[in-house]
C-alpha cells in the first residue's frame, strides 16, 4: 500500500501555476478530496499532513518546500521517521515524455534527468518507489527545457492535465489499500470515444398492388 503521497514542486507564488508544480497540484487536490490540510514541518522541510484511514492506517501527504532539486532532503527523513518503505511511497511529477492529458504509473527506473527524481533516489539509496507521471508535453529543444517547465501552461493545457489530474485521483483509494493492478487500470484507462451516428435506415419500399391477371 502506498503510505506516503509526495508531489515535487517549487515552493512560493511565482512557481505555483508552472508545469514544474504539476505533483502540487495532485496533491492539493488529494488533500481537500480527503478532508486534510498541509501544514509547515520544519523537521521535514516541507509542508505535511497525517490522515486515519479506518482501513489502511495513518498515510501521509508531502509536498517539499526545498526546491526541486533537493526534494530528497524533504522525502527521505520523513520516510525513516515513520518506517515507510520506499515501496511504499508515490512520488508525483511532471513529465516531459507525455502530452498533456496523459497520466502513467510506474514502478521504479531512471530519474530520466528530473532533478527532483534524481535527488529522492539519491538520498532514498534506491529507485524503487512508486512514480506518478504526469504529461505536460515537451518544447521540443532541449535547450528550452528549463525555462519550459518553469512557465505556465497554455490554457488548453490546463485543461487537459486537470483531467489527467481527475483520472488519477480517482485511483488514490486503490493506490492506499494496495490495489495496484486496479490503480494502473483506472489511471492508464483511455477516455471512451463517442460512437459514430447510425446511418439512416432505408425506408421499406411501399405496398405496390400487382397489375389485374398477375398470378403472384
Amino acid at each position: 500500500m502506498i503510505r506516503l503521497f509526495v508531489g515535487l514542486g517549487n515552493p512560493g507564488p511565482e512557481y505555483e501555476a508552472t508545469r514544474h508544480n504539476a505533483g502540487f497540484w495532485w496533491i492539493d487536490a488529494l488533500a481537500a478530496q480527503l478532508g486534510a490540510r498541509l501544514v509547515p514541518e520544519r523537521a521535514y522541510q516541507g509542508l505535511v499532513a497525517r490522515v486515519n484511514l479506518p482501513g489502511p492506517g495513518p498515510v501521509w501527504l508531502l509536498e517539499p518546500m526545498t526546491f526541486m532539486n533537493r526534494s530528497g532532503a524533504s522525502v527521505a527523513p520523513l520516510a525513516r521517521f515513520f518506517k515507510i518503505e520506499p515501496a511504499q511511497i508515490l512520488v508525483v511529477h511532471d513529465e516531459l515524455d507525455l502530452q498533456p492529458g496523459q497520466a502513467k504509473l510506474k514502478f521504479g527506473g531512471s530519474a530520466a534527468g528530473h532533478n527532483g527524481l534524481k535527488d529522492i533516489q539519491g538520498l532514498l539509496g534506491t529507485p524503487d518507489f512508486w512514480r506518478l507521471r504526469l504529461g505536460i508535453g515537451h518544447p521540443g529543444v532541449k535547450s528550452e527545457v528549463v525555462n519550459y517547465v518553469l512557465k505556465k501552461p497554455a490554457p488548453d493545457q490546463r485543461e487537459a492535465i486537470a483531467r489527467a489530474l481527475d483520472q488519477s485521483l480517482a485511483a488514490s483509494e486503490a493506490l492506499m489499500a494496495g490495489r495496484m493492478d486496479q490503480a494502473l487500470a483506472l489511471i492508464h484507462a483511455q477516455p471512451q470515444r463517442p460512437k459514430p451516428p447510425r446511418p439512416p435506415q432505408p425506408r421499406p419500399p411501399e405496398d405496390v398492388k400487382p397489375p389485374a391477371g398477375d398470378p403472384s
